[in-house]
């Protein structure tokens, strides 16, 4: 049977009109043509949000790296541009960041649109074998970029050197980089105008490699700083301008079988901190295209009887895409599009387990053990104040779960394999459901 629906399918794939195939996630970003991997630049800029992304546009398998490019006005209904930056002489073009150069720094222009690129050696003949480098290109309107003429403003360090991600720091007026270098090793630079850059320091991230990530969050009256790799993994701390200085040993934010390379948002004009991530591993047979991205989430840092913890949860603009409010009938939500934002909370009694199916992939929490689990995956999830709070997004190929407000996020790659649309609860004695509210989500597109 499975077989059948998957010929079925495929069959599907090759006549529907794009976003409308039977697989096509309906409210997470995918190319529509092509692969895509780690978000990109992400910069709200001329009252858009931007997405830049790593992209081949000519193949489903990875390769011939650009950076893509889509807009949104609420970071839920996007609209994919032509390919931003392109490879050249120098390299392919690998994962970086973007800023807004409000103060025109750089040369570019005041309030110009800053993207820092790794290049790096592709399989055209113009730039087989060149290092990782760290380059520059600019736009006034959010729609044309240009290259900075004397690329590369940051030369090969070590190994693979690449990522950057820029951020601004207003006490000292000045551009701090943080840089994968190699192993578990990152380190940061500083610079007044972007294209000269003094390394400040180094930050060991024992168990993460690759795409960093480097913002401040208030916590307690104050503020920490948080370092960030690209598994999820952080470690939380001071920073001074120059120094970063862990507090924390590497912490695990994700706890499901995808999720990489996230980043964040520069200038959310709503004063949060908007991460998106690749679902990696997201495979889509037979497709036009090929991965998808995480939904925008809402990074908080709080404090926890274990020490300061992130939490990431949902971006409140997934309301927009609200439909009816069901009603359960014997624990039994029916959706005919599976297409699912679940919202719950449970009174936890002493003992017992609690099992939500969501299209057909059970969730289960077992009192005793104090354990979330879901498609082989788990992850510790105690009790707050003797309640377990969900929310569970559930796309047409991904089931992202956010426990206790998002102190534990726990997102799943699952392709349908059961024409069971909806959600169920079971329960054993003891449990009391506080809250449950299940909306049938819209298609974005």
């Amino acid at each position: 049977m499975l077989a059948t629906l998957g010929l079925c399918l495929a069959m599907a794939q090759t006549t529907s009109e794009p976003y409308s195939e039977p697989l096509r996630p309906q409210f997470h970003f995918t190319a529509q043509k092509g692969w895509l991997n780690d978000p990109n630049g992400l910069v709200y800029f001329k009252g858009e949000y931007h997405l830049f992304f790593q992209h081949n546009p000519f193949g489903t398998e990875w390769g011939n790296m650009t950076w893509g490019h889509a807009v949104s006005k609420d970071l839920v209904h996007w609209t994919q541009l032509p390919e931003a930056i392109e490879p050249d002489a120098l390299g392919t073009i690998f994962s970086g960041s973007a800023a807004v150069d409000q103060h025109g720094t750089a040369g570019f222009g005041n309030g110009a649109l800053v993207c820092m690129y790794t290049a790096a050696g592709g399989t055209n003949d113009a730039s087989k074998g060149k290092p990782f480098t760290q380059c520059l290109a600019y736009s006034t309107d959010g729609r044309t970029f240009h290259k900075f003429e004397g690329n590369p403003v940051l030369p090969h360090i070590e190994g693979e050197n690449r990522d950057p991600k820029l951020i601004w720091y207003s006490p000292t007026h000045t551009w701090i980089l943080a840089l994968y270098l190699d192993g578990n090793r990152y380190a940061l630079f500083s610079s007044i105008d972007l294209k000269h850059w003094t390394k400040t320091c180094d930050v060991d991230m024992s168990g993460t490699s690759e795409c960093p990530d480097f913002f401040e969050l208030p916590i307690d009256g104050g503020k920490k700083w948080v370092f960030w790799g690209a598994n999820g993994n952080y470690r939380v701390g001071r920073f001074d301008g120059k120094v970063f200085t862990p507090e924390t040993n590497p912490i695990r934010s994700n706890f499901g079988n995808t999720s990489y390379a996230a980043q964040t948002y520069f200038n959310d004009p709503k004063g949060r901190r908007v991460q998106i991530a690749w679902l990696r591993d997201s495979n889509f047979p037979d497709t036009a295209w090929n991965q998808q991205m995480g939904f925008p989430a809402e990074l908080k840092l709080r404090a926890t009887s274990q020490g300061p913890r992130l939490s990431i949860y949902p971006v409140e603009e997934i309301k927009s895409l609200h439909g009816p409010k069901l009603k359960g009938k014997d624990g039994w939500y029916a959706s005919a599009s599976g297409l699912l934002d679940i919202d719950a909370r449970f009174e936890v009694p002493e003992s017992g387990v609690l099992a939500l199916t969501v299209n057909g992939r059970t969730i289960s929490y077992d009192v005793a053990s104090q354990t979330l689990q879901a498609l082989g995956k788990r992850a510790s999830v105690p009790p707050v104040l003797g309640r377990l709070d969900l929310r569970i997004l559930a796309d047409r190929a991904s089931i992202e779960i956010y426990a206790q407000s998002g102190l534990v996020y726990m997102p799943l790659f699952t392709l349908p394999e059961t024409s069971e649309r909806g959600f169920r609860v079971q329960t054993t004695r003891g449990w009391k459901a506080e809250k449950m509210d299940v909306y049938v989500v819209r298609s974005a597109w």
